[in-house]
Protein backbone atom coordinates (compact mmCIF):
# COMPACT_ATOMS: atom_id res chain seq x y z
CA UNK A 1 0.00 0.00 0.00
CA UNK A 2 1.24 3.41 -1.00
CA UNK A 3 0.55 6.44 1.65
CA UNK A 4 0.83 9.80 0.36
CA UNK A 5 3.44 11.39 3.09
CA UNK A 6 5.89 8.53 1.71
CA UNK A 7 5.19 9.44 -2.12
CA UNK A 8 6.11 13.12 -1.45
CA UNK A 9 9.17 12.67 -0.25
CA UNK A 10 12.07 15.47 -1.54
CA UNK A 11 9.15 17.07 -2.62
CA UNK A 12 9.17 20.96 -2.73
CA UNK A 13 5.73 21.43 -0.70
CA UNK A 14 4.97 24.90 -0.04
CA UNK A 15 1.49 24.15 1.42
CA UNK A 16 -0.25 21.39 2.48
CA UNK A 17 -4.66 21.17 2.62
CA UNK A 18 -6.09 18.18 4.50
CA UNK A 19 -4.37 15.08 5.58
CA UNK A 20 -0.97 12.97 3.79
CA UNK A 21 -1.60 10.26 6.20
CA UNK A 22 -3.79 8.42 3.04
CA UNK A 23 -3.76 5.52 1.58
CA UNK A 24 -3.15 6.05 -2.58
CA UNK A 25 -4.23 4.33 -5.56
CA UNK A 26 -1.85 5.44 -8.06
CA UNK A 27 -0.70 9.39 -9.79
CA UNK A 28 -1.65 10.74 -12.92
CA UNK A 29 -1.25 13.54 -14.79
CA UNK A 30 -4.34 12.89 -16.96
CA UNK A 31 -7.28 13.30 -15.64
CA UNK A 32 -9.05 11.18 -17.74
CA UNK A 33 -7.36 8.78 -16.61
CA UNK A 34 -7.81 8.89 -12.79
CA UNK A 35 -10.05 6.23 -10.43
CA UNK A 36 -10.90 6.28 -6.67
CA UNK A 37 -8.00 7.26 -4.41
CA UNK A 38 -5.71 8.67 -7.09
CA UNK A 39 -3.39 11.57 -7.41
CA UNK A 40 -3.71 13.92 -9.81
CA UNK A 41 -0.59 16.06 -10.93
CA UNK A 42 -1.55 19.39 -12.42
CA UNK A 43 1.21 19.71 -15.12
CA UNK A 44 1.54 23.25 -17.13
CA UNK A 45 1.72 22.08 -20.68
CA UNK A 46 2.03 24.16 -24.50
CA UNK A 47 -1.50 23.26 -25.01
CA UNK A 48 -3.54 22.51 -22.24
CA UNK A 49 -2.70 23.42 -18.36
CA UNK A 50 -3.82 20.98 -15.63
CA UNK A 51 -5.02 23.26 -13.58
CA UNK A 52 -8.31 23.02 -15.94
CA UNK A 53 -9.18 19.97 -15.09
CA UNK A 54 -8.64 19.69 -11.52
CA UNK A 55 -12.26 19.86 -10.39
CA UNK A 56 -13.04 16.77 -13.53
CA UNK A 57 -10.11 14.43 -11.37
CA UNK A 58 -12.12 15.07 -8.00
CA UNK A 59 -15.63 13.99 -9.91
CA UNK A 60 -13.22 10.96 -10.48
CA UNK A 61 -12.76 10.32 -7.42
CA UNK A 62 -8.90 11.90 -7.02
CA UNK A 63 -8.11 12.11 -3.40
CA UNK A 64 -5.16 14.37 -3.66
CA UNK A 65 -4.41 17.38 -5.80
CA UNK A 66 -0.56 18.31 -6.70
CA UNK A 67 -1.22 22.01 -7.59
CA UNK A 68 1.38 25.03 -8.35
CA UNK A 69 -2.06 27.25 -7.92
CA UNK A 70 -4.65 26.22 -4.99
CA UNK A 71 -8.22 26.09 -6.85
CA UNK A 72 -10.42 28.93 -5.34
CA UNK A 73 -12.82 26.48 -3.86
CA UNK A 74 -11.52 23.47 -1.78
CA UNK A 75 -13.09 20.10 -1.29
CA UNK A 76 -13.76 18.67 1.52
CA UNK A 77 -12.04 15.14 1.98
CA UNK A 78 -9.43 16.16 -0.44
CA UNK A 79 -5.73 16.93 -0.11
CA UNK A 80 -4.12 19.78 -1.95
CA UNK A 81 -0.60 20.00 -2.21
CA UNK A 82 1.02 23.34 -3.63
CA UNK A 83 4.38 23.24 -4.77
CA UNK A 84 6.88 25.16 -6.33
CA UNK A 85 7.08 23.35 -9.58
CA UNK A 86 4.43 20.28 -10.56
CA UNK A 87 7.17 18.76 -12.88
CA UNK A 88 9.90 18.32 -10.55
CA UNK A 89 7.17 16.84 -7.79
CA UNK A 90 6.38 13.98 -10.53
CA UNK A 91 9.26 13.51 -11.40
CA UNK A 92 9.99 12.45 -7.34
CA UNK A 93 6.69 10.69 -6.67
CA UNK A 94 6.77 8.62 -9.47
CA UNK A 95 9.94 7.69 -8.42
CA UNK A 96 8.92 6.84 -4.91
CA UNK A 97 5.88 5.23 -6.36
CA UNK A 98 7.95 2.75 -8.12
CA UNK A 99 10.21 2.45 -5.10
CA UNK A 100 12.99 4.59 -6.76
CA UNK A 101 14.26 1.93 -9.34
CA UNK A 102 17.33 3.24 -10.77
CA UNK A 103 19.24 3.28 -7.76
CA UNK A 104 18.75 -0.61 -8.36
CA UNK A 105 20.24 -0.48 -11.79
CA UNK A 106 22.71 0.92 -13.69
CA UNK A 107 21.29 3.53 -15.58
CA UNK A 108 23.44 5.53 -18.13
CA UNK A 109 21.93 8.78 -20.44
CA UNK A 110 22.73 9.90 -23.42
CA UNK A 111 22.12 13.58 -25.18
CA UNK A 112 23.22 15.52 -27.64
CA UNK A 113 21.08 16.55 -31.39
CA UNK A 114 22.14 13.42 -33.00
CA UNK A 115 23.32 10.17 -32.30
CA UNK A 116 21.45 9.55 -29.28
CA UNK A 117 19.21 6.60 -30.47
CA UNK A 118 22.29 5.10 -32.36
CA UNK A 119 24.14 5.21 -28.95
CA UNK A 120 21.55 4.61 -26.83
CA UNK A 121 20.60 0.84 -28.91
CA UNK A 122 24.44 0.21 -29.66
CA UNK A 123 24.97 -0.14 -26.20
CA UNK A 124 22.03 -2.48 -25.08
CA UNK A 125 23.02 -4.43 -28.07
CA UNK A 126 26.68 -4.78 -26.68
CA UNK A 127 25.98 -5.45 -23.40
CA UNK A 128 23.05 -7.81 -24.53
CA UNK A 129 26.24 -9.65 -26.99
CA UNK A 130 28.29 -9.27 -23.42
CA UNK A 131 25.60 -11.97 -21.53
CA UNK A 132 23.81 -9.02 -19.49
CA UNK A 133 20.33 -8.21 -18.84
CA UNK A 134 19.78 -4.67 -20.76
CA UNK A 135 17.08 -2.40 -20.39
CA UNK A 136 16.72 0.65 -23.58
CA UNK A 137 14.00 3.58 -23.25
CA UNK A 138 15.10 5.06 -26.92
CA UNK A 139 12.89 7.06 -29.47
CA UNK A 140 12.52 3.61 -31.55
CA UNK A 141 11.35 1.26 -28.75
CA UNK A 142 11.73 0.43 -25.37
CA UNK A 143 12.90 -2.90 -24.35
CA UNK A 144 13.10 -5.04 -20.76
CA UNK A 145 15.14 -7.33 -21.65
CA UNK A 146 13.99 -8.70 -24.62
CA UNK A 147 10.41 -7.53 -23.92
CA UNK A 148 9.93 -4.80 -26.50
CA UNK A 149 7.04 -1.86 -25.96
CA UNK A 150 6.21 1.28 -28.34
CA UNK A 151 8.43 4.35 -27.34
CA UNK A 152 5.76 7.88 -28.04
CA UNK A 153 8.53 10.31 -26.73
CA UNK A 154 12.22 10.17 -26.54
CA UNK A 155 12.24 10.95 -23.02
CA UNK A 156 8.92 9.71 -21.83
CA UNK A 157 7.04 10.96 -19.05
CA UNK A 158 8.52 9.95 -15.60
CA UNK A 159 5.65 7.55 -14.86
CA UNK A 160 6.16 5.61 -17.13
CA UNK A 161 10.02 5.75 -17.16
CA UNK A 162 10.02 4.43 -13.29
CA UNK A 163 7.26 2.06 -14.37
CA UNK A 164 9.34 0.75 -16.92
CA UNK A 165 12.64 0.55 -14.88
CA UNK A 166 11.03 -0.95 -12.11
CA UNK A 167 9.96 -3.77 -14.65
CA UNK A 168 13.88 -3.84 -16.02
CA UNK A 169 14.52 -4.71 -12.03
CA UNK A 170 11.82 -7.29 -11.81
CA UNK A 171 13.07 -8.88 -15.05
CA UNK A 172 16.44 -8.90 -13.33
CA UNK A 173 18.19 -6.27 -15.91
CA UNK A 174 21.12 -4.16 -14.31
CA UNK A 175 21.97 -1.57 -16.99
CA UNK A 176 19.97 0.39 -18.69
CA UNK A 177 20.94 3.12 -21.78
CA UNK A 178 18.51 5.93 -22.23
CA UNK A 179 17.75 8.72 -24.59
CA UNK A 180 17.91 12.19 -22.97
CA UNK A 181 16.33 14.88 -25.12
CA UNK A 182 16.67 18.71 -23.81
CA UNK A 183 12.63 18.57 -23.39
CA UNK A 184 12.92 15.51 -20.91
CA UNK A 185 15.55 17.79 -19.21
CA UNK A 186 13.57 20.87 -19.32
CA UNK A 187 10.03 19.55 -18.10
CA UNK A 188 12.19 17.37 -15.08
CA UNK A 189 11.76 14.14 -16.82
CA UNK A 190 14.76 12.62 -15.62
CA UNK A 191 15.25 14.96 -12.33
CA UNK A 192 14.70 12.34 -9.63
CA UNK A 193 16.68 9.47 -11.48
CA UNK A 194 19.63 8.14 -10.54
CA UNK A 195 22.24 7.93 -13.17
CA UNK A 196 25.55 5.65 -13.01
CA UNK A 197 26.70 8.45 -16.02
CA UNK A 198 26.22 10.50 -18.96
CA UNK A 199 26.84 11.19 -22.48
CA UNK A 200 26.87 14.01 -24.24
CA UNK A 201 27.20 13.76 -28.58
CA UNK A 202 27.16 17.09 -30.16
CA UNK A 203 25.19 20.08 -30.61
CA UNK A 204 23.57 21.52 -33.50
CA UNK A 205 20.38 23.10 -34.97
CA UNK A 206 17.51 21.52 -33.65
CA UNK A 207 14.21 21.64 -31.41
CA UNK A 208 14.54 25.93 -31.96
CA UNK A 209 10.62 25.53 -32.29
CA UNK A 210 10.51 24.73 -28.02
CA UNK A 211 13.73 26.38 -27.03
CA UNK A 212 14.17 30.22 -27.52
CA UNK A 213 17.55 30.61 -27.79
CA UNK A 214 20.55 28.24 -28.85
CA UNK A 215 22.00 29.06 -25.92
CA UNK A 216 19.33 27.64 -23.43
CA UNK A 217 19.18 24.49 -25.39
CA UNK A 218 22.87 24.39 -24.74
CA UNK A 219 22.24 25.12 -20.90
CA UNK A 220 19.47 22.30 -21.03
CA UNK A 221 21.80 19.73 -21.76
CA UNK A 222 24.26 20.96 -19.59
CA UNK A 223 22.60 20.85 -16.70
CA UNK A 224 22.09 16.95 -17.13
CA UNK A 225 25.69 17.10 -16.04
CA UNK A 226 25.78 19.25 -13.80
CA UNK A 227 23.24 17.24 -11.95
CA UNK A 228 25.26 13.97 -12.68
CA UNK A 229 26.41 12.45 -8.90
CA UNK A 230 30.17 12.02 -7.76
CA UNK A 231 29.76 8.39 -8.43
CA UNK A 232 28.80 8.72 -11.88
CA UNK A 233 31.00 9.14 -15.13
CA UNK A 234 30.36 12.52 -17.88
CA UNK A 235 31.54 11.18 -21.12
CA UNK A 236 31.99 13.99 -23.49
CA UNK A 237 32.65 14.75 -27.27
CA UNK A 238 35.44 17.34 -27.35
CA UNK A 239 35.55 17.58 -30.88
CA UNK A 240 31.81 19.24 -30.52
CA UNK A 241 32.58 22.80 -29.26
CA UNK A 242 30.48 22.52 -26.72
CA UNK A 243 31.71 19.56 -25.67
CA UNK A 244 33.97 21.26 -23.01
CA UNK A 245 31.20 22.96 -21.81
CA UNK A 246 29.05 19.88 -20.62
CA UNK A 247 32.45 19.25 -18.03
CA UNK A 248 32.78 22.74 -16.82
CA UNK A 249 30.53 22.07 -14.05
CA UNK A 250 30.05 18.41 -12.83
CA UNK A 251 31.24 16.76 -9.83
CA UNK A 252 31.03 13.21 -11.91
CA UNK A 253 34.06 11.80 -13.14
CA UNK A 254 35.36 13.55 -16.29
CA UNK A 255 35.90 11.59 -19.37
CA UNK A 256 36.20 12.89 -23.11
CA UNK A 257 36.22 11.26 -26.53
CA UNK A 258 37.47 12.59 -30.15
CA UNK A 259 38.59 11.87 -33.51
CA UNK A 260 40.85 15.73 -33.61
CA UNK A 261 41.52 16.07 -30.06
CA UNK A 262 43.44 14.58 -27.37
CA UNK A 263 40.74 12.45 -25.28
CA UNK A 264 40.74 9.28 -23.09
CA UNK A 265 39.22 7.32 -25.72
CA UNK A 266 41.21 8.25 -29.08
CA UNK A 267 40.32 6.98 -32.57
CA UNK A 268 41.33 7.25 -36.23
CA UNK A 269 39.53 6.14 -39.59
CA UNK A 270 41.95 4.03 -41.24
CA UNK A 271 39.36 3.28 -43.92
CA UNK A 272 36.16 3.90 -44.46
CA UNK A 273 33.62 1.78 -46.88
CA UNK A 274 29.91 1.21 -47.61
CA UNK A 275 30.79 -2.03 -46.10
CA UNK A 276 32.20 -0.45 -42.84
CA UNK A 277 34.74 1.28 -41.38
CA UNK A 278 38.26 0.10 -40.04
CA UNK A 279 39.30 2.29 -36.83
CA UNK A 280 42.05 2.47 -34.63
CA UNK A 281 40.80 3.35 -31.06
CA UNK A 282 43.51 4.20 -28.43
CA UNK A 283 46.38 1.59 -30.37
CA UNK A 284 43.71 -1.16 -31.13
CA UNK A 285 42.77 -1.99 -34.92
CA UNK A 286 39.20 -2.94 -34.99
CA UNK A 287 36.79 -3.31 -38.14
CA UNK A 288 33.05 -2.54 -37.25
CA UNK A 289 30.07 -3.23 -39.72
CA UNK A 290 28.96 0.63 -39.58
CA UNK A 291 29.78 3.81 -41.80
CA UNK A 292 30.80 7.32 -41.69
CA UNK A 293 32.74 9.30 -39.27
CA UNK A 294 29.54 10.07 -37.43
CA UNK A 295 29.40 6.16 -36.65
CA UNK A 296 33.08 6.38 -35.82
CA UNK A 297 32.08 8.99 -32.94
CA UNK A 298 29.26 7.15 -31.59
CA UNK A 299 31.64 4.01 -31.51
CA UNK A 300 33.60 5.94 -29.59
CA UNK A 301 31.06 6.84 -27.16
CA UNK A 302 29.99 3.02 -26.51
CA UNK A 303 33.85 2.24 -26.66
CA UNK A 304 34.49 4.35 -24.22
CA UNK A 305 30.89 4.07 -21.79
CA UNK A 306 32.09 -0.13 -22.00
CA UNK A 307 35.18 0.79 -20.13
CA UNK A 308 33.34 3.00 -17.82
CA UNK A 309 31.16 0.34 -17.29
CA UNK A 310 33.69 -2.29 -16.55
CA UNK A 311 33.93 -3.87 -19.17
CA UNK A 312 37.81 -5.24 -20.69
CA UNK A 313 38.86 -3.01 -23.33
CA UNK A 314 40.04 -6.14 -25.93
CA UNK A 315 36.50 -7.67 -25.14
CA UNK A 316 35.01 -4.22 -25.78
CA UNK A 317 36.79 -4.28 -29.25
CA UNK A 318 36.12 -7.65 -29.82
CA UNK A 319 31.63 -6.58 -29.30
CA UNK A 320 31.96 -3.48 -31.02
CA UNK A 321 32.93 -5.38 -34.00
CA UNK A 322 30.35 -7.30 -33.93
CA UNK A 323 27.47 -5.04 -33.63
CA UNK A 324 24.97 -4.25 -36.34
CA UNK A 325 23.41 -0.73 -37.87
CA UNK A 326 20.37 0.57 -36.01
CA UNK A 327 17.14 0.47 -37.92
CA UNK A 328 16.59 3.80 -39.63
CA UNK A 329 20.26 4.97 -39.31
CA UNK A 330 22.08 4.78 -42.62
CA UNK A 331 20.15 1.75 -43.35
CA UNK A 332 20.88 0.64 -46.82
CA UNK A 333 19.83 -2.17 -49.62
CA UNK A 334 21.43 -2.93 -53.06
CA UNK A 335 18.71 -3.63 -55.71
CA UNK A 336 19.23 -6.23 -58.57
CA UNK A 337 20.12 -3.59 -60.90
CA UNK A 338 23.12 -2.48 -58.34
CA UNK A 339 21.09 1.24 -56.72
CA UNK A 340 22.41 1.43 -53.59
CA UNK A 341 19.29 3.01 -51.83
CA UNK A 342 19.81 4.55 -48.58
CA UNK A 343 17.53 5.39 -45.81
CA UNK A 344 18.29 7.98 -42.99
CA UNK A 345 16.53 9.45 -39.60
CA UNK A 346 18.89 12.60 -40.58
CA UNK A 347 16.17 15.69 -40.08
CA UNK A 348 18.74 18.52 -38.97
CA UNK A 349 21.10 19.96 -40.84
CA UNK A 350 24.10 19.09 -39.49
CA UNK A 351 22.77 14.95 -39.35
CA UNK A 352 22.29 15.46 -43.13
CA UNK A 353 25.14 16.86 -44.09
CA UNK A 354 27.23 13.90 -41.88
CA UNK A 355 25.20 11.38 -44.12
CA UNK A 356 26.10 13.15 -47.84
CA UNK A 357 29.58 13.77 -46.29
CA UNK A 358 29.73 10.43 -45.95
CA UNK A 359 28.16 8.66 -48.91
CA UNK A 360 30.87 11.45 -50.87
CA UNK A 361 33.96 9.95 -49.31
CA UNK A 362 32.83 6.59 -49.85
CA UNK A 363 31.71 6.82 -53.50
CA UNK A 364 33.38 7.07 -56.65
CA UNK A 365 32.00 10.35 -58.17
CA UNK A 366 31.39 8.11 -61.34
CA UNK A 367 27.50 7.44 -60.10
CA UNK A 368 24.63 9.66 -59.03
CA UNK A 369 23.90 10.65 -55.57
CA UNK A 370 20.34 11.53 -55.81
CA UNK A 371 19.11 12.51 -52.03
CA UNK A 372 15.11 12.57 -51.24
CA UNK A 373 14.62 14.87 -48.47
CA UNK A 374 11.54 17.35 -46.57
CA UNK A 375 11.34 18.95 -43.37
CA UNK A 376 8.60 18.26 -40.44
CA UNK A 377 5.26 20.88 -39.69
CA UNK A 378 5.32 22.78 -36.76
CA UNK A 379 8.90 22.65 -36.10
CA UNK A 380 11.71 24.72 -36.26
CA UNK A 381 11.33 26.73 -39.64
CA UNK A 382 14.67 28.42 -39.32
CA UNK A 383 16.58 25.11 -40.64
CA UNK A 384 14.02 24.53 -43.53
CA UNK A 385 16.25 26.60 -46.24
CA UNK A 386 19.64 25.53 -44.55
CA UNK A 387 17.99 21.47 -44.68
CA UNK A 388 17.40 22.19 -49.30
CA UNK A 389 20.91 24.15 -49.20
CA UNK A 390 22.77 21.14 -48.20
CA UNK A 391 20.74 18.54 -49.68
CA UNK A 392 21.28 20.36 -53.12
CA UNK A 393 24.74 21.33 -52.88
CA UNK A 394 26.07 17.54 -51.82
CA UNK A 395 23.73 15.91 -53.89
CA UNK A 396 23.58 15.41 -57.54
CA UNK A 397 20.03 15.55 -57.78
CA UNK A 398 17.89 16.98 -54.58
CA UNK A 399 14.36 16.05 -54.34
CA UNK A 400 12.26 17.99 -52.13
CA UNK A 401 9.00 16.66 -50.69
CA UNK A 402 7.00 15.97 -47.63
CA UNK A 403 8.63 14.69 -44.06
CA UNK A 404 5.31 14.94 -41.27
CA UNK A 405 4.06 17.85 -42.20
CA UNK A 406 1.44 17.39 -39.07
CA UNK A 407 -0.86 20.55 -39.17
CA UNK A 408 1.10 22.75 -42.04
CA UNK A 409 0.69 23.12 -45.85
CA UNK A 410 3.70 20.64 -47.29
CA UNK A 411 3.46 22.96 -50.17
CA UNK A 412 4.61 25.94 -48.15
CA UNK A 413 7.18 23.87 -46.27
CA UNK A 414 8.75 23.13 -49.53
CA UNK A 415 8.62 26.59 -50.38
CA UNK A 416 10.64 27.41 -47.80
CA UNK A 417 13.24 24.74 -48.09
CA UNK A 418 13.30 26.17 -51.86
CA UNK A 419 14.75 29.74 -50.77
CA UNK A 420 18.05 27.87 -49.69
CA UNK A 421 18.97 26.60 -52.64
CA UNK A 422 21.84 28.70 -54.59
CA UNK A 423 21.36 29.71 -58.13
CA UNK A 424 23.81 27.10 -59.31
CA UNK A 425 21.70 24.52 -57.88
CA UNK A 426 18.86 25.05 -59.36
CA UNK A 427 18.89 22.96 -61.70
CA UNK A 428 19.18 19.77 -59.50
CA UNK A 429 16.36 20.03 -57.93
CA UNK A 430 12.75 18.68 -57.97
CA UNK A 431 9.73 19.41 -55.72
CA UNK A 432 7.47 16.51 -55.37
CA UNK A 433 5.22 16.67 -52.59
CA UNK A 434 3.88 13.12 -52.38
CA UNK A 435 6.51 11.60 -50.76
CA UNK A 436 6.21 8.00 -52.22
CA UNK A 437 6.17 9.70 -55.57
CA UNK A 438 9.13 12.00 -54.79
CA UNK A 439 11.07 8.18 -53.71
CA UNK A 440 9.72 6.97 -57.12
CA UNK A 441 11.03 9.39 -59.26
CA UNK A 442 14.26 8.82 -57.08
CA UNK A 443 14.31 5.09 -58.24
CA UNK A 444 13.49 5.77 -61.97
CA UNK A 445 16.09 8.57 -62.13
CA UNK A 446 18.90 6.05 -61.04
CA UNK A 447 21.24 4.38 -63.05
CA UNK A 448 23.04 1.07 -62.16
CA UNK A 449 25.72 2.21 -59.22
CA UNK A 450 24.00 5.22 -58.37
CA UNK A 451 23.12 5.90 -54.69
CA UNK A 452 19.63 6.87 -53.52
CA UNK A 453 19.44 8.87 -50.11
CA UNK A 454 15.92 8.79 -48.59
CA UNK A 455 16.84 11.26 -45.25
CA UNK A 456 14.16 12.49 -42.66
CA UNK A 457 12.04 10.00 -41.18
CA UNK A 458 14.47 6.87 -40.55
CA UNK A 459 12.67 4.26 -38.49
CA UNK A 460 9.35 6.13 -38.56
CA UNK A 461 6.67 3.77 -39.89
CA UNK A 462 4.37 6.64 -40.36
CA UNK A 463 3.51 10.11 -41.94
CA UNK A 464 1.78 12.35 -39.89
CA UNK A 465 -1.01 14.81 -42.10
CA UNK A 466 -3.35 17.10 -40.07
CA UNK A 467 -2.94 15.06 -36.63
CA UNK A 468 -3.34 11.80 -38.82
CA UNK A 469 -0.91 9.41 -38.70
CA UNK A 470 -0.88 7.08 -42.09
CA UNK A 471 1.27 4.44 -42.79
CA UNK A 472 4.38 4.92 -44.23
CA UNK A 473 8.16 3.03 -44.18
CA UNK A 474 10.49 4.91 -46.65
CA UNK A 475 12.86 1.61 -46.58
CA UNK A 476 9.64 -0.55 -46.94
CA UNK A 477 8.12 1.59 -50.02
CA UNK A 478 12.02 2.03 -51.99
CA UNK A 479 12.52 -2.54 -51.73
CA UNK A 480 9.01 -2.58 -53.25
CA UNK A 481 9.73 0.20 -55.28
CA UNK A 482 12.94 -1.08 -56.96
CA UNK A 483 11.87 -4.49 -56.97
CA UNK A 484 8.45 -3.25 -59.39
CA UNK A 485 11.33 -1.36 -62.06
CA UNK A 486 13.43 -4.53 -61.73
CA UNK A 487 10.86 -6.66 -63.01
Amino acid sequence: MNILKDILYKVAIESVTGSTDIAIHKIDFDSRKIETNDIFVAIRGSLSDGHDYIQKAIELGATAIICDTLPEVLAKEVTYIKVKDTNSALAFMAANYFDNPSEKIKLVGITGTNGKTTIASLLYQLFKKAGFKVGLLSTVKILVDETEYKATHTTPDSITINHYLNEMIEAGVTYCFMEVSSHGIHQKRTEALHFVGGIFTNLSHDHLDYHPTFAEYRDVKKSFFDSLPKTAFALSNIDDKNGPVMLQNTVAKKRTYALKSYADYKAQILENQLSGLLLKINDNEVWVKLIGTFNAYNLLAIYGTAIELGIDSLEALRLLSDLESVSGRFQFIVSDSNITAIVDYAHTPDALENVLKTINDIRTKNEQLITVVGCGGNRDKTKRPIMAQIGSELSDKAIFTSDNPRNEDPETIISEMEKGVEPQNYKKTLAITDRKQAIKTACQLAQPNDIILIAGKGHETYQEVNGVRHDFDDMKIVKEILAQLNK
